[in-house]
C-alpha cells in the first residue's frame, strides 16, 4: 500500500465492538419502544440537547446528545431514543409520525443533518455518519448499510416536499 492510500484510509473499524454496540442499541431501543423490533436502527446525535438532555456527555462541556434512531417504513415513523455513549441506559422515546409533522428535510450545510419540525416551536436535527472515532462523545458503531437505507427512507418516504 502506498503512502497516500495509507494516509487517506480511515482507521480500521473494530467490527466486534461495533456489533456488540449494535446489539446494545437494539436492546435499549426495544426496552423503550413498544414493537421495537419493527424498526430499523441507526446511531445519530444532535446538538439540540435542550430537548434531549439525557444524552449529555457526562463531565464534558461539549453539548452533544446521543440518539438511537429507529424508523419504520410501513408506519412512516421515526422514533428517537436519547442515550449515552456507553449505552448503559436511555431516556424516553419521541415519535415523529409523517402524518403529524410540520416539515422534514435534509440540511446539507453547515452540517449534513436530517431536520424534523414536529411543530412551530422547535425542531430536531439528527446527524448520522457511518461511524465516529471519539468514543467519549459518540457510540462506536459501523452502520454504512443502515445509514444508506435510513437516508433513502427519509428522503423518499418521510421528507416533506
Amino acid at each position: 500500500m502506498g503512502f497516500f492510500s495509507k494516509l487517506f484510509k480511515g482507521p480500521e473499524i473494530d467490527m466486534e465492538k461495533s456489533s456488540a454496540n449494535a446489539k446494545k442499541m437494539r436492546a435499549l431501543f426495544n426496552q423503550a419502544v413498544e414493537d421495537g423490533d419493527k424498526y430499523r436502527l441507526i446511531f445519530g446525535y444532535t446538538e439540540d440537547v435542550g430537548r434531549f438532555n439525557y444524552g449529555f456527555v457526562h463531565g464534558s462541556k461539549t453539548k452533544i446528545g446521543n440518539l438511537i434512531v429507529g424508523w419504520n417504513e410501513a408506519g412512516q415513523t421515526i422514533v428517537v431514543v436519547p442515550t449515552i455513549p456507553d449505552l448503559s441506559g436511555c431516556g424516553d422515546p419521541t415519535y415523529y409520525r409523517r402524518s403529524e409533522i410540520l416539515k422534514a428535510y435534509r440540511n446539507t450545510y453547515p452540517t449534513d443533518a436530517f431536520i424534523i419540525y414536529p411543530d412551530k416551536k422547535g425542531y430536531i436535527g439528527i446527524n448520522a455518519y457511518d461511524w465516529l472515532e471519539d468514543e467519549k462523545l459518540y457510540v462506536y458503531v459501523s452502520q454504512e448499510e443502515e445509514l444508506a437505507a435510513f437516508t433513502d427512507f427519509f428522503m423518499n418516504r418521510f421528507a416533506t416536499k
